[in-house]
């Protein structure tokens, strides 16, 4: 519970920090080798994180830091993004959030998601479970895929990623952010998602760690089990659902060559 109490704190300091500024009048700058956009914002919410979440002896991994990869020799890792869905949280679209993960010699052990524009804040931990808004939650227990809701990646969408699922009996909504889907499929209020673009671990610890806590599964597009601080932060793709409709997703996939 004292990892959940900080990532709480670290999450409602994040959103009053970033509440400060007027997205329309941000300038967002362009990230080295193509990773996105940055905004003041970012940077201001990943100095507060730092500032509340490290403690002697942890490691720290941000989306908005240099990577000290002497992080690599520590148990105790932060994960952080310290605002995922720069594009919708720029655009005004509230489909971003801050992404809290604690990972423990390779797994993450701990989460949190906080989506200040909608007043959502999701926490867990392999100990403690899930709550969502401070109230226990689950991951979906739904056994078909027959109007399952499958979240997926808006940008993926447009470009024309998902038409191999036009005829697929699922429900796909476009939205904003990884993290902040992760966290949906954890509290159970969408049976999936997936992508097949490339993430880094700040994306997805957080959410991984979620949607575990909540009894939920999460897997790599080769159906290994995501693992954190690594030398190279970055995965080829993401699974992620309720656990009794796992063996129907995988089957569903199985028909796209890129999955």
């Amino acid at each position: 519970m004292e990892d959940l109490e900080r990532i709480r704190e670290a999450l409602q300091h994040a959103a009053r920090v970033i509440s400060s500024f007027v997205p329309e009048a941000l300038d967002a700058d362009r990230k080295p080798r193509g990773r996105g956009p940055v905004t003041e914002a970012d940077r201001a919410s990943d100095r507060i994180l730092r500032e509340v979440l490290l403690r002697e002896g942890e490691g720290w991994l941000s989306e908005e830091g240099e990577d000290d990869l002497t992080r690599l020799k520590k148990q105790r890792v932060w994960v952080v993004d310290p605002l995922d869905g720069t594009l919708e949280f720029v655009a005004g679209i509230p489909e971003w959030c801050v992404s809290i993960g604690l990972a423990e010699n390779g797994r993450v052990i701990a989460g949190g998601v906080s989506n200040p524009a909608t007043g959502e804040t999701f926490l867990g931990s392999l100990e403690d479970g899930l709550t969502y808004n401070g109230k226990p939650a689950h991951a979906s227990i739904r056994t078909t895929l027959e109007g399952a809701v499958v979240l997926a990646s808006r940008s993926e969408v447009q470009r024309g990623e998902w038409k191999a699922f036009r005829k697929a009996p699922i429900t796909v909504r476009p939205t904003g952010s990884i993290a902040y889907k992760l966290a949906l499929v954890g509290a159970g209020l969408a049976e999936a998602t997936w992508t097949f673009v490339p993430k880094h671990e700040w994306d997805i610890a957080a959410g991984v760690a979620l949607v575990h806590a909540a009894g939920g599964f999460v897997e790599c597009l080769d159906r290994s089990t995501p693992t954190f601080n690594n030398p190279s932060p970055l995965f080829s793709g993401l699974v992620a659902g309720g656990l009794p409709v796992r063996v129907k997703i995988r089957a569903l996939l199985s028909a796209v060559p890129s999955a």
